[in-house]
């Protein structure tokens, strides 16, 4: 793995919670997902910095943040991402979309989002299905826990795509398209604490209510995702 270059594209400003505590979002998935010898750099994809054809292809691999944008919006960083995605493609470069990422994947491949019914934030069981061959390789469980926090969903995908895990709330948890491409829709990549934060922050903006804040808070106790599961997946896609 030595000498091996990957990116996080940052679709969130980060809070100075976030940046104090775990080094911003960067830090997050970095302390997920980075081993020894390697390379990681961050873009900041919502302020509009993506990287150029130069530096994609020095890149091997790439992770698409969550965001408080929606994926099927027109901001002109939004349709960026979405160019740079389609080019990704065509590299076959390979590409890690979580929450929002999974979403402007979903996008870019031609598929459909939107809203959901209502907002999905807490801990949810999903099922994987026997198309996912990558879960049975790992040996994991065929339903993994993880932390969710999202109002927007992918609600089609090309016939290409291969939908790998569901929920009793979200019909398409995770994807795969190709060998290079795989979207989730939950965050293998969140605590605990960074979910009772994003509560605070949600609440702050007025997208949730404060009974619906504080039935949240309540539910926090004992909400325990199998990171590990999740990491070893996420670790055997983007580098396998």
């Amino acid at each position: 793995m030595g000498g091996r270059r990957f990116a996080v594209l940052l679709c969130a400003d980060d809070s100075d919670y976030m940046k104090s505590t775990y080094g911003g979002y960067f830090g997050v998935f970095k302390e997920m997902l980075a081993e020894e010898g390697e390379s990681w750099e961050v873009f900041r994809a919502s302020r509009g910095e993506l990287p150029d054809e130069s530096q994609v292809e020095s890149i091997d691999g790439f992770v698409i943040t969550g965001s408080c944008s929606d994926a099927h919006g027109y901001d002109s960083w939004i349709l960026g991402l979405v160019g740079l995605l389609c080019r990704l493609d065509a590299s076959k470069k390979k590409v890690l979309g979580i929450c929002f990422g999974a979403q402007i994947m979903g996008r870019a491949l031609g598929g459909k989002v939107g809203r959901a019914k209502s907002w999905d934030i807490g801990l949810r069981s999903i099922q994987f299905s026997e198309e996912s061959k990558l879960s049975q390789s790992l040996k994991l469980p065929s339903s993994i826990p993880v932390i969710e926090c999202h109002r927007d969903e992918v609600k089609e995908l090309p016939s290409e795509a291969v939908i790998v895990a569901k929920s009793d709330k979200t019909r398409i948890e995770a994807f795969t398209y190709g060998k290079h491409f795989m979207g989730i829709q939950g965050h293998p990549e969140y605590t605990q604490d960074i979910l009772r934060h994003l509560i605070d922050r949600l609440l702050q903006r007025d997208l949730i209510t404060d009974s619906y804040a504080e039935e949240l808070r309540a539910n926090l106790e004992g909400c325990e995702p199998d990171r590990k599961s999740w990491k070893s997946l996420c670790l055997s896609f983007l580098k396998g």
